[in-house]
């Protein structure tokens, strides 16, 4: 009757609105962090030079005096919260894109490990959405390990920032980091590392699959020194969520870029995604592009106190191998041909 179909009426207004509403608070939530990336350590940074020129200038040298207390806490394996890496705003941005992780194969909390993320993408949304929050569940499918994504020693002498990344259990990709983890923090532990870096992003494009790998040895050597096992970790989808103005070798803009990696640690890109109120516009929020994150099987490591180069060629060859059969399993799964093939550089 009339009554029947009014209820039905509002039922379908009310899931139309809830939908829409939760689309917003995906924008929102993405937003928030593509900020954080690109803008909040040099905003807090000028923000607490204000506050140091005008009447609340207290607060700035307190928290600055703070500053200086615990300038070394990231060396230290930071300070996580597990309440900031359940935030409802996480699942949110999981939803977004929306962004998996997939477990292949079980950990041992009696270990340690090094995970490999490939690749680099832009932002590596995936590689922050899976191992410094918990939207998509790393807490529940590795129970016991705890994952430490690492990330330029820089953003940790930004105020306010770094108390934000730590609490994330962000940590500096440094040596004196990842010894303090992997040596002094008992085992269980994981150091999520990008390893293609700032040179990786570079490259990286929609329809693309390239991770710069065959001279980056230094985590495989790391990994020797603390008899910490290397897992390979592959990331469908994160080349696909923004578009890039690719420079060629030889040119100014490839020059600039080269320069500023080698002095500064990144390299400044020229991107695009879709903007805030329409896809079909040029913005700062990435496409809402499915990213797939797969944790490849554990490679056993040896501790040797001094590896050889022969040592780390070695289990690099294999970490190599191990990548590209990871990636070959599971691309048709997540949208790739079957010819498709990881370029490895």
């Amino acid at each position: 009757g009339t009554g029947s179909n009014i209820l039905s009426a509002l039922q379908d207004l009310f899931w139309l609105l809830k939908s829409k509403v939760e689309k917003q608070l995906q924008i929102i939530s993405v937003l928030q962090w593509v900020l954080t990336f690109l803008i909040m350590g040099i905003a807090c940074t000028l923000i607490l030079m204000y506050i140091l020129c005008t009447d609340c200038w207290a607060i700035a040298v307190l928290y600055l005096a703070w500053l200086v207390f615990d300038w070394n806490t990231p060396k230290k394996g930071g300070r996580r919260s597990q309440w900031v890496r359940n935030w409802a705003i996480w699942r949110y941005f999981r939803d977004y894109f929306p962004i998996r992780l997939v477990k292949t194969h079980n950990l041992l909390t009696t270990r340690n490990y090094i995970f490999g993320y490939h690749p680099h993408g832009i932002m590596g949304l995936g590689a922050f959405c899976n191992f410094s929050t918990e939207a998509t569940g790393v807490g529940q499918k590795f129970p016991g390990i705890r994952p430490y994504l690492a990330t330029l020693a820089g953003n940790f002498r930004m105020p306010i920032l770094r108390d934000y990344l730590m609490s994330g259990g962000i940590c500096p990709v440094n040596r004196d980091s990842i010894d303090y983890i992997l040596s002094k923090n008992g085992s269980g532990n994981a150091i999520v590392i990008v390893v293609g870096g700032a040179a990786e992003s570079l490259n990286c494009t929609p329809g693309k699959n390239s991770v710069t790998l065959r001279n980056r040895k230094g985590f495989v050597k790391l990994a020797l020194r603390h008899g910490a096992d290397l897992v390979p970790v592959y990331s469908f989808g994160e080349n696909e969520v923004y578009k890039q103005v690719i420079f060629e070798e030889g040119s100014w803009g490839r020059w600039v870029q080269k320069k500023f990696q080698k002095h500064i640690g990144f390299a400044p890109c020229i991107f695009h995604g879709r903007g805030l109120f329409s896809s079909n516009t040029w913005g700062l929020l990435p496409y809402s592009k499915p990213i797939t994150t797969v944790v490849g099987e554990p490679i056993t490591i040896p501790k040797i106190d001094n590896p050889s180069q022969k040592d780390v060629d070695f289990y690099h060859s294999i970490y190599v191998d191990s990548l590209i059969k990871l990636f070959d399993k599971y691309k048709s799964k997540f949208g790739l041909p079957e010819t498709e093939v990881l370029e490895v550089n």
